[in-house]
């Protein structure tokens, strides 16, 4: 691996093993280091930003602390895959990863028919005696477990159950009935032990909880999708423009 660009300004008032995470990491976002590539030993890192173990290991602490690598004791320090999310665009998970190089994959831990609940068929603007489809998930980003989504469609919306894949978009879209408009809701809190066993982490942890109600054009509900992501390996990003105020 090359990381000929790393070398800190030592004139910089910036402190020398910071400048180091940063332009790795830069390195990283730009993908020239591939998920769960390993990055050199500490030994070439010093030789190559001229710098001692010491700032080498205070950068790749830095590293590990903001999620973007994991240490593993006696094989290496290795890239984590990272998944962002755009606030302001509807798209799922399957072309979300897609889009940003990543390969998505899906376990699936639910796949029925069923009818909804009170708040369901409330949300979905359907009666309770209609079916509904339930997709249970677990998202894998590049191998690695990201999100468990459970989500609820009205059955008429979505070809034969076993015609769904992974994509809920694309099982919609067959139909004629993409969703184009939608709501968010993000909160942060801790993962239950379920939760925690699903996706590789310590009970407790932290994940970001978003409920997802998607739309077709004349407003019909198409989708009820409440998820959990890990909170160290996704971002959720929004666009923001200033308002101009008579």
């Amino acid at each position: 691996m090359k990381l000929d660009k790393i070398s800190p300004d030592k004139d910089a008032t910036t402190p020398l093993y910071m400048q180091i995470a940063k332009n790795i990491h830069t390195y990283i976002s730009q993908g020239k280091v591939a998920v769960g590539e390993a990055l050199p030993p500490e030994r070439d890192l010093c030789l190559m930003t001229g710098t001692s173990r010491v700032t080498i290991r205070k950068a790749l602490d830095k590293l590990v602390a903001d999620k973007v690598v994991l240490r593993k004791q006696g094989a290496g320090t290795f890239v984590l895959p990272q998944l962002e999310h755009l606030g302001s665009s509807l798209s799922g998970f399957t072309g979300n990863a897609l889009k940003m190089g990543h390969n998505p994959r899906a376990i699936w831990i639910m796949k029925a028919y069923g009818t909804p609940t009170v708040e369901e068929a409330e949300i979905l603007k359907i009666p309770q005696t209609d079916n509904v489809v339930r997709l249970g998930r677990v998202r894998l980003l590049d191998g690695q477990p990201l999100a468990i989504e459970h989500a609820v469609v009205p059955a008429r919306l979505l070809p034969e159950i076993n015609e769904i894949s992974e994509s809920l978009y694309r099982a919609l879209e067959t139909k004629g009935h993409r969703p184009v408009k939608g709501t968010q809701k993000v909160r942060a809190s801790l993962a239950n032990p379920t939760e925690a066993g699903l996706l590789s982490i310590e009970e407790n942890s932290e994940v970001l909880r978003i409920e997802r109600r998607s739309y077709l054009q004349d407003g019909t509900p198409v989708e009820l999708t409440r998820s959990a992501y890990r909170g160290d390996r996704y971002d959720f990003v929004m666009n923001l423009e200033s308002i101009q105020l008579n």
